[in-house]
């Protein structure tokens, strides 16, 4: 039986600002992340750190390349690279400043990625994933997209609204746009180890 090879140690953290696009109020989470991660464990870190539940396909765009699961390309002229094979580190070089990440095709809930900064990793500090600050609560699930969320906003939020009773039954109870808690952000991460 083989001996599974140590994991590499990281050489760089990135701090990543992620911004969910033409939604108010903003919605934003801080991370470190580490140079290690392939892209397809990234996408899971932004799923757990903004509040999805990983139920939509995704992709990533960093410098004109598509990553994501491989399929049908359709409209596409580019492939989409597989981004279980591709880590942070490799395709985020130091030529990249920011980059694109979209989730659910359909909702179609777009992501401006910054890298603030590149940092040494410090194992008693920061090497490993976590999230340093946020603010406000990310749409539910299958809300419909922009519109579908300021639809809901309305109505979630104006108990005299046709529509009110509808959508606090399906999301199961009352919805708090501003609610971020880093601590429970970060228990979701740490389940990802």
């Amino acid at each position: 039986m083989g001996t599974k090879s140590p994991p590499t140690a990281p050489r760089r953290v990135y701090q990543l600002l992620i911004e969910l696009d033409e939604v108010g109020p903003r919605v934003w989470r801080r991370l470190w992340v580490t140079d290690t991660l392939t892209l397809a464990k990234l996408d899971r870190v932004n799923q757990a750190a903004m509040g999805w539940t990983n139920s939509h396909l995704h992709e990533f765009e960093v410098n004109g390349k598509r990553y994501g699961i491989p399929g049908d390309e359709g409209i596409y002229e580019s492939p989409t690279l597989a981004d279980r094979r591709h880590k942070v580190g490799a395709v985020l070089d130091e030529s990249v400043c920011g980059f694109r990440y979209t989730y659910d095709f359909g909702d179609n809930w777009r992501h401006t990625v910054t890298i603030e900064d590149r940092l040494l990793p410090d194992e008693s500090f920061n090497a490993w994933t976590v999230c340093i600050a946020g603010q406000n609560a990310c749409p539910p699930e299958d809300v419909g997209g922009i519109g579908g969320y300021a639809e809901f906003l309305a109505a979630i939020s104006d108990p005299s609204h046709d529509e009110h009773a509808a959508m606090w039954q399906w999301s199961g109870g009352p919805f708090d746009p501003t609610g971020f808690d880093v601590n429970a952000t970060n228990a979701a991460l740490r389940s990802l180890r």
